[in-house]
């Protein structure tokens, strides 16, 4: 009994030893699909491409997508397989709001150089903000950070650390170690193990900004239930979306006149406090 009871202790701590060691290609998916696959010049939507440089030096690429007659501008986070050519559509959608977009492709991901690392998305996080204010000349109280999925945690550390007018979080989950553990519960030091955070919880209560959540309720990756977590724990304002139906970052295009509808009252929101 005591041999088998080593064995599988044994092979427990094997399996997080090989998770810890190949962490980085368990967690980021640039090169899924394909790096570069997509369309890199969607019809009808006027993107300017944009080079960013990150304070350590790494070059990025991002689309700045204008809109007419546009008040606000999203910076948006995509989530974590693809590019940013994967996501033309969620872009069109957020620009006949109308309001700007910028789209911004991590590095390692798409066009741009470097390797993913969490701390490194926040970096690209930061280069894309001081590219909006020093750049663009926007005004920080016009700028709303969008993030899907992964880029949900660099959408919020990214307004817990600077003056912004709104957060909308489409799929968001608190931690990474709470996702560790709703799809992973027979491995209970996974989340532990894991160098990669992600820890949006922890951050929410440094965060100023409105928020609005949007989620799937039968999202097939993040689970509903973390996405309800991170509402709870989100100050006011805040605003939930639940979108009946499968799907991930694609609520936009399952339900467009639902979620247009809520970001429509959640920017005169926005407005009526500036």
């Amino acid at each position: 009994m005591l041999s088998y009871v080593a064995v599988v202790v044994v092979a427990y701590l094997i399996v997080l030893f090989i998770f810890w060691a190949f962490e980085k290609q368990l967690i980021f998916f640039p090169n899924y699909p394909g790096r570069l696959t997509g369309d890199w010049k969607p019809t009808g939507l006027p993107l300017e491409d944009v080079w960013l440089r990150t304070a350590d030096g790494v070059k990025l690429h991002a689309w700045w997508i204008g809109g007419e007659r546009a008040e606000f501008t999203f910076v948006a986070f995509h989530g974590n397989a693809g590019n940013i050519a994967h996501r033309a559509d969620v872009y069109r959608f957020l620009r006949e709001l109308p309001a700007n977009v910028l789209a911004v492709e991590y590095r390692g991901y798409g066009r741009s150089e470097g390797s993913p690392s969490e701390a490194g998305l926040y970096r690209d996080a930061e280069a894309a903000y001081d590219y909006l204010v020093r750049q663009r000349g926007l005004a920080a109280s016009r700028i709303i950070s969008f993030g899907q999925s992964l880029g949900t945690a660099v959408a919020v550390d990214l307004a817990s650390n600077h003056p912004i007018a709104g957060v909308v979080l489409e799929a968001p989950f608190p931690s990474a170690r709470r996702v560790a553990q709703r799809v992973y519960p027979f491995l209970p030091g996974l989340g532990w193990v894991a160098r990669s955070k992600f820890n949006t919880a922890a951050k929410l209560s440094r965060m100023r900004a409105p928020i609005l959540v949007v989620h799937c309720t039968r999202d097939p990756v993040i689970a509903f239930p973390l996405g309800e977590e991170v509402y709870r724990l989100a100050g006011e304002p805040k605003l939930l979306l639940r979108i009946e139906a499968s799907c991930h970052e694609e609520a936009s295009l399952v339900s467009p006149a639902e979620y247009h509808s809520q970001l429509v009252v959640f920017l005169s929101r926005l407005r009526a406090k500036s």
